[in-house]
């Protein structure tokens, strides 16, 4: 004590904070020592002042940690990548393997649409029929073996019927057809209220079935890259063998994408407009083997043909201009999002990089395997197993459109497990057309492509096409997003409310903290004594105030 000069009692020490500190308003707490409601009144008004400061602390504490983000947008031009482009043939199986079957599916889609629309409505699906089974006869000279002896035949066990709603009269109908679980006590119907989509949904499901019947791995021959790109060109140099790689897809068949890894100095765009993108001439049509069935893809099929340059005859060049759109996540507590997906709890069944749609694919075909026991026919398989039908499991129908359902509705676990990419590019495409080649430069093209090529020319000039890919602008819009209250913003607004509540600073809260100090100190000192005075047989002395 005799080291340190220290208060005497408590009300000293009160009053030398008052008298003395940078706090606003506590030096009324003294000066108004003689008037008892003034007093009152300012050690209410301080009193409240530190309760409104602190409910302001605490929603900027709570508004800090719920990690909210505000999205900034800006604008570069700088150099891009091109993007990867991908073209296929459209022939994805040997459908002659299961041509049995699919003409009896064919059959059985025009009883269904008989019943449905009449007898007239069927008429054109006969048609067409007729129309592709002659082809078939006059291009497959060499019969294949049929996957008829494997005793796999079409189930008559999933008719569509027509469904009446009694509140809703005749005019209001749904159409569908039957599922149900392995034991038959749970089913439902699958429907539609157009009659048009309910057929449609009702040939996919028995068209996987069929397909699933081709041995794991039967893909139609991979053809030669020159068959299905006769020229291609970018930024006016030829395209190199090195700038493409080949996969199969189930739906496309053989496919070609160029720019694959999206690293290669050769692809990148310094210039906008269609000189510097890429060029490629490509038939205009599938070849004759190259016929697919009335599936209900062909729509797919069809809108596929356009993004990949199929368009109609008499306007054999398509020009796509796309415009590039970046998206950067923060990832970590601000959102869920990764950066290359290595570490993403589901395994790609994909050969390629990590995107959204990969992931959930998979995620969901596991899902398939896991709860169904086989696997959906349009993604992708791991090893060792085997893609649905109603022959090895008659149930899976069942479990697939409530799996699928539930996916649809984002109630499968399966967006908790997939984030989305932490940078994501996103591209914004206009179509245009026009003829090609001209009446007057259409010989000399063939020619080059004859030479070139070995193409086989034909007196039309309709069964080419040429296809432009370029950057309309390379000025694109990126967008970020941002915390919206970061540490130093917090700071600053503590700052702020401290100094509206009490119109001081850093170094009053440091008064405030040696307040406090100096408290315990002078309890302890006073703690001490009692105890020193207790323990004296003099008697005690008294403790101050």
């Amino acid at each position: 004590e005799g080291l340190i000069e220290f208060y005497g009692s408590f009300k000293e020490m009160f009053e030398f904070f008052c008298k003395n500190t940078t706090i606003h308003g506590t030096i009324r707490l003294v000066c108004s020592g003689r008037n008892r409601m003034k007093t009152a009144f300012w050690t209410l008004l301080l009193l409240a002042s530190l309760g409104m400061l602190y409910w302001q602390f605490a929603l900027m504490f709570s508004q800090f940690w719920a990690y909210p983000v505000v999205l900034t947008m800006s604008m570069d031009s700088e150099p891009k990548m091109f993007p990867a482009v991908t073209i296929c043939n459209l022939d994805p199986y040997r459908f002659e393997l299961v041509s049995e079957q699919l003409e009896q599916l064919e059959r059985m889609a025009e009883e269904s649409l008989t019943f449905l629309y009449g007898p007239k409505a069927s008429a054109r699906l006969s048609h067409l029929r007729d129309r592709d089974r002659a082809r078939a006869r006059a291009i497959h000279v060499q019969a294949w073996a049929n996957l008829s002896s494997a005793g796999f035949r079409l189930s008559h066990n999933f008719s569509l019927v027509r469904m009446w709603d009694p509140r809703a009269g005749k005019k209001h109908s749904r159409v569908g057809f039957r599922l149900c679980n392995s034991t038959g006590g749970n089913c439902f119907y699958n429907s539609h209220p157009s009659g048009m989509d309910a057929l449609l949904e009702w040939y996919r499901f028995h068209y996987m079935n069929v397909m699933a019947q081709l041995p794991p791995g039967l893909a139609q021959h991979q053809e030669h890259f020159q068959d299905l790109v006769y020229s291609c060109q970018y930024d006016g140099e030829p395209c190199r063998p090195s700038d493409y790689v080949h996969f199969h897809h189930p739906v496309f068949g053989s496919c070609y994408t160029f720019n694959s890894k999206g690293t290669d100095p050769f692809w990148a765009a310094t210039k906008p407009g269609i000189p510097y993108g890429g060029h490629g001439v490509k038939p205009s049509h599938p070849k004759p083997s190259q016929t697919i069935p009335n599936h209900p893809k062909r729509g797919l099929l069809a809108s596929a043909r356009w993004a990949l340059a199929e368009t109609k005859p008499s306007h054999p060049k398509p020009s796509l201009g796309i415009c590039q759109d970046q998206v950067n996540r923060l990832g970590g507590n601000y959102g869920k999002c990764t950066t290359d997906g290595a570490d993403v709890a589901v395994e790609l069944l994909y050969n390629n990089s990590y995107t959204l749609q990969a992931c959930l694919h998979s995620c969901f075909q596991r899902a398939m395997l896991q709860r169904c026991g086989c696997g959906y026919f349009y993604y992708p398989l791991p090893a060792g197993a085997r893609y649905c039908d109603y022959s090895r499991q008659p149930a899976w129908g069942h479990c697939f459109y409530q799996l699928y359902s539930r996916l649809r509705n984002h109630r499968l676990d399966c967006f908790q497990h997939c984030p989305k990419p932490c940078r994501e590019s996103l591209y914004k495409f206009s179509a245009g057309t026009a003829k090609w080649p001209s009446a007057k430069s259409q010989d000399w093209v063939r020619q080059a492509l004859r030479h070139q090529n070995g193409y086989n020319s034909s007196s039309s000039r309709r069964d080419i096409a040429k296809v432009t890919i370029f950057y309309r602008q390379l000025n694109s819009q990126a967008v970020h997003e941002a915390p919206l209250l970061s540490e130093n913003l917090l700071l600053s607004s503590m700052g702020s409310q401290w100094s509206l509540w009490f119109g001081s600073s850093v170094l009053s809260v440091v008064e405030m903290l040696e307040l406090l100090l100096d408290t315990l100190v002078l309890s302890l000192l006073f703690c001490f004594q009692r105890l020193r005075a207790r323990s004296s047989p003099g008697g005690s002395s008294p403790i101050p105030n």
